[in-house]
């Protein structure tokens, strides 16, 4: 009787509706690549992407924890990012050597292995060694090494709301540097300095990077949610592939126009 109730009961100190968190997850994604596909200045539409990641690492984390079978787990994330690395390149005119965020997902879910199992003390070596890898191959252009680790501590963080929210507004704060600063937020002029408190300008800096506005996944990833959204397995995966080649049609239909008729 207690074995069947513990099996019920939550492994993680965060939301575990994953299927809701994927279909959060794949809307901003959609949003961010529309936007750096076809609205390059409109950053708002990026701020909105930047929610993406941390959203699909968070399901990665808590699948983690309930997949029966981690190696096959493992595989489809390599297969589904070998079958979205063309369209990936293709899409968002990458070079063909920066792999896309199945791969990230992968090196992350590696990390995060190597320290369950400890197999000859990999909890020590194998982190390392999957965020050097990230770091060499160039995995990810917009998250690389970084995003490994963040899955990792994301994972270590797992079972308090906590300690989720504070490794993900340190990791923002981190994440944000160097990356673009808004002026203007949906047309309202960000501020830049507070007469009253005269160190808050840093502050203020750091909270105007785009990339720190990955916070906005938090309350999503750490609010506990009754109600289970039940979404295939598939939707996730060919979500991703699928939405790209639609922005690669459109992108290159002048080309594709121009092929078919010389074919023809």
């Amino acid at each position: 009787m207690n074995g069947t109730k513990n099996e019920t009961l939550p492994r993680t100190g965060g939301n575990e509706n994953t299927g809701l968190i994927k279909l959060i997850a794949i809307a901003c994604m959609i949003v961010d690549h529309v936007g750096a596909a076809f609205f390059p200045k409109v950053y708002e539409l990026r701020l909105i992407g930047r929610m993406a990641f941390p959203l699909f690492a968070w399901c990665l984390c808590v699948g983690v924890e309930y997949t029966r079978n981690i190696r096959k787990y493992a595989l489809r994330l390599l297969i589904a990012g070998i079958l979205s690395q063309p369209v990936y390149f293709w899409a968002m005119n990458h070079r063909w050597y920066e792999l896309n965020v199945f791969f990230e997902l992968l090196f992350g879910l590696n990390a995060i292995v190597s320290v369950r199992e400890n197999r000859r003390g990999s909890r020590y070596w194998g982190p390392v060694l999957a965020i050097l890898t990230a770091f060499i191959i160039n995995v990810n252009q917009n998250y690389g090494w970084k995003g490994v680790l963040f899955i990792l501590l994301l994972y270590l963080s797992r079972e308090r709301r906590s300690s989720l929210a504070v490794i993900m507004t340190a990791f923002c704060l981190y994440w944000g540097q160097g990356s673009l600063q808004l002026t203007q937020l949906f047309g309202v002029p960000l501020l830049k300095e507070v007469s009253f408190l005269p160190y808050a300008s840093g502050l203020l800096n750091d909270l105007s990077r785009i990339q720190f506005w990955a916070i906005l996944a938090l309350p999503v990833i750490a609010i506990p949610m009754r109600r289970r959204l039940r979404l295939p397995k598939w939707v996730s995966y060919a979500a991703y592939p699928g939405h790209l080649l639609v922005i690669g049609v459109i992108r290159h239909w002048d080309e594709i126009t121009r092929a078919v008729s010389q074919w023809l």
